[in-house]
C-alpha cells in the first residue's frame, strides 16, 4: 500500500507560520536559564486551560515545550536516584511551592505524610505530580 504524504510546505510559508508562532510562545527552544522558566510558565498556563483533556487543540503545543523543556533539564538537572519523597521534595523546591501549592495532586495532609515518610506515593498520585512537573512517574514509585 502506497502512503500518501501532505504535501511538503515551501521554507518561506513554514517562516510565516513559524514566526508568529514563537512570538505569542515567547520561546520555542530552551537553552538557557531563562528559556527553561518562559516555557515553564507557559506549560502552567497551558496546563490550567488544557487540564486532562488530551484531545485539547492546544495538547501539541504543551507536548512540545514539554519535550523542549524535559531535553534542556535532563542535561542540567539530572536526578540522581533517590526516595521518591526526596524527588518530590526537592522538585517542590526547585519550583518554589508548599505543600498546599499540590493540591490538584493530593490533599496537603497526604502530601505532608508522603514528605515525612509516613506514606508512598500511590500510581494515581505518582501520575498527577509526573504530569504537574513534567518528569516520569516512575521517579515517584
Amino acid at each position: 500500500m502506497a502512503h500518501t504524504h501532505k504535501a511538503v510546505p515551501e521554507p518561506q510559508a513554514v517562516l510565516r507560520a513559524w514566526m508568529p508562532f514563537k512570538e505569542v510562545i515567547g520561546v520555542t527552544s530552551v537553552r538557557t536559564e531563562e528559556d527553561h522558566a518562559q516555557a515553564r510558565a507557559t506549560i502552567d498556563v497551558l496546563l490550567e486551560e488544557i487540564g486532562d483533556d488530551e484531545n485539547h487543540p492546544l495538547a501539541e503545543v504543551l507536548a512540545y515545550l514539554a519535550d523542549q523543556v524535559a531535553a534542556y533539564e535532563d542535561e542540567h538537572y539530572a536526578i540522581a536516584e533517590a526516595e521518591p519523597r526526596e524527588v518530590l521534595r526537592f522538585l517542590m523546591e526547585q519550583h518554589g511551592l508548599k505543600q498546599e501549592d499540590l493540591a490538584d495532586c493530593a490533599p496537603q495532609s497526604r502530601i505532608s505524610d508522603i514528605l515525612n515518610g509516613k506514606r508512598s506515593i500511590s500510581k494515581d498520585i505518582a501520575k498527577k505530580l509526573a504530569r504537574r512537573f513534567n518528569v516520569r512517574a516512575d521517579l515517584f514509585l
